[in-house]
């Protein structure tokens, strides 16, 4: 069965959320005031709806308890609408709420009164992007923690030919290799196993040891 999942603020971040989610199969409600934005969304979504958030009668009436996940996606030129929407969802009984925060303040609000996690898009895209700007290796990476990454790297020159035993990455990097992609096909790591230019690694780090990696190997 499909993760039902509602979107509240149709924004740019909005928007792409709800779009993505359809397309893997999610079957998505999105909601905005704005109703040009919700004619939008109905193109796509199994649902959308023009109501203020921060209604509680309205908002109640889409039944945000029963959704697999909420995402309150309200933008920038919102926040006090963003605090009070993740009230009332807590209040409802969601079982997870996921906000959206523009601050470190705007952030341990959304905190206070019961979103389950906060995304900062903005910022968590910019350290993403930066990180790959900086070091030509990396082909990906995503969040796992507060402190650890999950990054999908070219091998750097000096570590083609060596085998993950020669290479030492754990005690040089704290890094560990989860797996390698070899001809697009993921597999278990063989430490005796040379490198080859055309490998990817799948490395678990934090990411300073990504940095250090990239620079020193």
């Amino acid at each position: 069965m499909a993760q039902q999942i509602l979107i509240i603020g149709l924004g740019q971040f909005g928007m792409a959320l709800a779009h993505a989610l359809a397309e893997k199969g999610a079957e998505v409600l999105a909601v905005d005031r704005n109703r040009n934005r919700v004619e939008e969304a109905a193109a796509f979504a199994a649902e959308a709806v023009a109501i203020d958030a921060t209604d509680e009668e309205e908002l109640l009436r889409l039944q945000p308890a029963q959704r697999d996940a909420v995402v309150c996606a309200i933008g920038d030129s919102s926040k006090e609408a963003s605090i009070i929407c993740t009230a009332l969802l807590r209040q409802m009984g969601v079982r997870n709420i996921v906000s959206r925060a523009n601050d470190k303040v705007h952030k341990r609000i959304l905190q206070l009164v019961g979103a389950n996690e906060i995304i900062t898009p903005e910022l968590e895209f910019g350290k993403r992007f930066a990180t790959k700007l900086l070091y030509r290796h990396i082909l990906a990476d995503t969040t796992l923690g507060d402190d650890l990454l999950l990054t999908e790297i070219c091998p750097p020159p000096a570590m083609v030919g060596k085998n993950l035993i020669q290479l030492e990455l754990p005690r040089k990097f704290d890094a560990i290799v989860a797996a390698i992609r070899r001809n697009g096909k993921l597999q278990r790591p063989n430490p005796n196993e040379p490198l080859s230019a055309d490998d990817r690694l799948i490395i678990v780090s934090s990411e300073e040891a990504i940095a250090k990696l990239s620079k020193e190997a």
